[in-house]
């Protein structure tokens, strides 16, 4: 059995047909291709700045070994005794040149995050004016050795404010594990 179907019907069918077609094939083919598209426009601009940094990074590579090399070389030493020995001596050093007196030392060893170094950590008391406690923070900060300043606490010791006390922990870095129990 043969359809005879008028020419303009004909014609109607194939447009229809024809638009079924590409709404299947967009949903099939080019949606997810412009989603994969997309996707690998993203990863190419990605992988782009990765190697942009790369090349930041090795053209910065003498100047930080250079910077990991005086790092290094202001950890603390190896011997745990003269780790704490040099921390003390350090800061004799910067109260004499400060005009600060020292008050109470109390160290405590802490394990790192990793087991790549550890640190030493000191709680100091010491009293001065304003003057001279700030040209000990200012030493103690341009110390060579890695030391950080965790936390600071000033108080008056007089009337006038004149007689201040500093309260504050200071964590000095050793690039050697903890070796046994503290």
């Amino acid at each position: 059995m043969k359809l005879d179907v008028p020419n303009r019907q004909r014609w109607l069918i194939i447009i229809a047909g024809a638009g079924v077609l590409l709404l299947i094939l967009d949903r099939v083919v080019f949606t997810p291709l412009g989603a994969t598209w997309q996707a690998n426009a993203a990863e190419i601009v990605r992988l782009r700045t990765a190697v942009a940094d790369g090349h930041s990074l090795i053209a910065r590579g003498p100047h930080l070994q250079q910077v990991w090399s005086e790092f290094r070389s202001g950890a603390l030493p190896r011997d745990l005794a003269q780790s704490e020995h040099d921390v003390i001596f350090g800061f004799e050093n910067w109260s004499r040149t400060s005009g600060v007196e020292l008050g109470s030392r109390k160290p405590l060893w802490k394990h790192g995050s990793s087991d790549d170094y550890s640190l030493l950590e000191y709680r100091l008391d010491a009293t001065g004016s304003l003057a001279a406690l700030s040209r000990f923070l200012y030493e103690l900060g341009k110390a060579p050795m890695a030391l950080r300043i965790e936390s600071v606490e000033l108080s008056s010791r007089d009337e006038s404010g004149q007689r201040l006390t500093l309260s504050m922990t200071v964590t000095g870095l050793r690039l050697f594990p903890l070796e046994g129990k503290l």
